[in-house]
């Protein structure tokens, strides 16, 4: 990828993108045997992340767009909006469906009782192979081994929810020792994938009001995110405007 396809957001270099055209390169990068990880940014996301923004500076992190609010701020600095709204919670069924055979997948994150819902999911749902999981609580904090337990379940892919900032400083921490071609943070997606957290109607999607559906489901969790740390996002784009801030 080179400097054309990115937009930067508050020093964020984010790919500007599709879904297909993101597959395609994810998939390209997975039959040569080269690692990719992957970040969805939403206004929450870049400033919860700020302070490890170097460390998603290398060419294995690839970050695309996540949410209105980047379409605005994108729209305020550049004069024009992300080609596609990518989510973890759209854009990885589209992945695993376009992958031509079952992946194994290795679930990190949640509470056990999320996973084996969402394991189900997966398997009869999106037709892979789960080969492993561990919760994102007492199970992350008692393996000592995880990384070696992963490596061991041979897996492809290794789907990460474990919210923002928390997500994306494990897979930083650990991804290079991962034999997994593919690791990504996922946020909410097991919850959706488990049927504990209902998806907005897609009418609601298409107006890109997903957010404030959201909002209204978990108000007192979601209410900080969408209104002073929207504050923060709009700060952060402004002073950090600079390709390179």
């Amino acid at each position: 990828m080179t400097d054309k396809n990115y937009l930067f957001l508050a020093g964020f270099p984010v790919l500007n993108t599709t879904d297909d055209v993101l597959t395609d390169y994810i998939s390209r990068r997975m039959d040569a045997s080269k690692k990719s990880v992957l970040f969805f940014a939403n206004t929450n996301f870049i400033v919860q992340c700020r302070p490890i923004l170097k460390r998603m500076c290398n060419e294995d992190v690839v970050i695309v767009n996540d949410g209105v609010g980047m379409d605005i701020a994108s729209l305020l600095l550049h004069q024009r909006k992300f080609k596609s709204n990518l989510n973890g919670t759209d854009f990885t069924p589209h992945l695993l469906e376009q992958s031509g055979k079952a992946l194994r997948v290795f679930l990190l994150g949640c509470q056990h009782e999320v996973l084996n819902k969402a394991a189900y999911f997966l398997v009869h749902q999106l037709g892979q192979v789960v080969v492993g999981s561990c919760d994102g609580y007492d199970g992350i904090r008692k393996m000592d081994n995880l990384v070696d337990v992963i490596n061991e379940s041979r897996a492809d892919i290794v789907l990460v929810a474990m919210g923002n900032p928390k997500q994306e400083e494990w897979i930083l921490d650990h991804y290079k020792q991962l034999n997994a071609k593919f690791i990504s943070g996922v946020g909410a997606l097991f919850d959706f994938w488990a049927g504990d957290k209902p998806r907005a109607p897609d009418y609601i999607r298409k107006i890109r009001m997903e957010w404030f559906y959201r909002l209204c489901i978990e108000p007192k969790r979601l209410f900080k995110r969408y209104t002073y740390d929207i504050i923060i996002f709009l700060i952060f784009c402004i002073k950090y405007r600079n390709k390179n801030a």
